[in-house]
């Protein structure tokens, strides 16, 4: 054990899986750990470089381990797919995190805080609520169309539904009001909640220097500004705003050969809830541009003239991903009169 230069643990439950190689990447030990002795045995071991999948439980045991002296490292499961010998095992698993860690040009994943996890937990919550929400209002929704009663999507709709139901010209049965009346009674809790959440996000937000330079930039509000700092990881892991709008998948996946450059679609390879957030707040941008008009002369003008809302939209989002790299690692804020950040 006191010979090991890097140690690959495949996390699960309740058992673990470590292996153990040395500087030539001999393999030292592999073997099947309880999870009461994980932290037990990684102190016996001398200081070294602990490999573990960047999974639901990987930040934790990352924290833990790196208390005890480790070098940490997380490394994406995609990366470490291409590592995995023939067959599927725990053992095959863990050989290849610790032989992907030894990689020179391994790209790793950041150890999050309990603090920041705490704030995404915040987000999450608040997410899983809307989605629910809106499951409940297109269920009333569908409910009600099948007694002729029809509104449009969207939260804003709710109230023609609630008026349907006081209609006696619906002739709806006493049954379907009755239920009508629980689901609304089950969307206005989880309204109070979401609202509740947004209030504790936007006081966290305001405390924050860096998200208050963040919602500088338009189409970034206190929701994305407080994304940002619980999932972005630090600016200085990335060379260059394109590298973190790649990191959010915002920049076309690259099918180039012989020296011909192939762009393609937008990859969708990133941070998924950092991604929607940017497209949704660059296409309230466009929206409002539509309607009232870009600024003449402006990247965004020439784009309305010629491209379609989603596909402007989402260059917008990639656009917005290089600026907030900018604020975040060099300080400032966002200078609409030159379209850049300004330190």
């Amino acid at each position: 054990m006191e010979e090991c230069n890097i140690v690959g643990i495949d996390l699960a439950k309740n058992v673990f899986q470590f292996h153990a190689s040395d500087e030539i990447g001999r393999r030292l030990f592999s073997k099947k750990v309880s999870r009461g002795q994980l932290l037990k045995l990684m102190s016996a071991i001398k200081p070294c470089v602990v490999a573990l999948e960047a999974c639901a439980s990987a930040h934790h045991w990352g924290r833990q381990i790196a208390k005890l002296g480790h070098e940490v490292k997380l490394i994406p499961p995609i990366y470490v797919k291409p590592f995995v010998k023939r067959q599927k095992s725990d053992a095959a698993d863990a050989e290849a995190i610790a032989e992907a860690a030894s990689r020179p040009a391994m790209r790793f994943v950041a150890v999050k805080s309990a603090d920041q996890q705490a704030a995404g937990m915040a987000f999450k919550t608040r997410d899983l609520f809307v989605r629910q929400r809106t499951q409940l209002i297109n269920a009333l929704r569908g409910h009600l169309a099948e007694h002729g009663v029809v509104a449009p999507q969207g939260v804003v709709h709710l109230k023609r539904l609630k008026a349907a139901l006081g209609d006696e010209t619906n002739e709806l049965p006493t049954t379907v009001i009755l239920h009508a009346e629980l689901i609304l009674d089950q969307i206005s809790i989880l309204q109070s909640r979401i609202e509740a959440l947004e209030k504790e996000i936007l006081a966290a937000s305001r405390k924050e220097e860096l998200a208050m330079r963040l919602m500088t930039v338009p189409g970034v509000g206190p929701i994305t500004a407080a994304a940002l700092l619980a999932f972005a990881p630090d600016p200085a892991t990335f060379k260059r705003g394109r590298d973190f709008s790649a990191w959010m998948g915002l920049t076309p996946r690259q099918h180039s050969s012989g020296g011909k450059e192939r762009m393609g679609r937008t990859s969708k390879m990133g941070q998924r809830d950092l991604r929607r957030l940017l497209i949704t707040g660059a296409m309230a941008i466009v929206r409002w541009a539509a309607r009232k008009g870009a600024q003449e002369g402006s990247w965004l003008a020439r784009m309305m003239d010629r491209k379609p809302k989603m596909l402007i939209a989402v260059a917008l989002a990639n656009r917005m991903g290089r600026i907030i790299w900018a604020l975040m690692a060099h300080g400032g804020t966002y200078n609409s009169h030159r379209d850049t950040a300004q330190a």
